[in-house]
């Protein structure tokens, strides 16, 4: 299974916070809008995980805490899951995701994977 970050923030910036949240081993890939030189929820951004992972979208679980994410992601064709961590209603917009979780820790479950050993 492959994991990358898609973020609207600056390679140095994810670099950063990758790097001080000691996650560097984590991702195979950490991937920044300036390389399509547009901001979510441009599909062109979404395609760039699709290319960099070498995956066709439905092949893809795509996470995010953003609603205006959620719907872009599964529009794009997506299988959508949204961390709603502050437990707050679905926004109205006209497509859902595809299941939901409070935080990471449910994540495991829903992917079907075991979680990592705390050891």
């Amino acid at each position: 299974m492959k994991r990358a970050i898609l973020s609207n923030g600056t390679p140095k910036m994810l670099a950063s916070a990758v790097h001080n949240a000691g996650i560097d081993d984590l991702f195979d890939a950490v991937l920044s809008v300036e390389e399509v030189g547009v901001y979510k929820p441009h599909p062109s951004v979404y395609r760039l995980a699709t290319e960099r992972l070498q995956l066709p979208p439905e092949k893809i679980c795509f996470l995010s805490s953003n609603n205006w994410d959620v719907f872009s992601a599964k529009i794009f064709g997506f299988p959508v899951l949204w961390c709603n961590r502050f437990g707050q209603a679905l926004e109205r917009i006209p497509a859902t995701p595809d299941d939901e979780i409070a935080d990471l820790s449910g994540l495991p479950g829903l992917l079907k994977i075991n979680a990592p050993s705390p050891h």
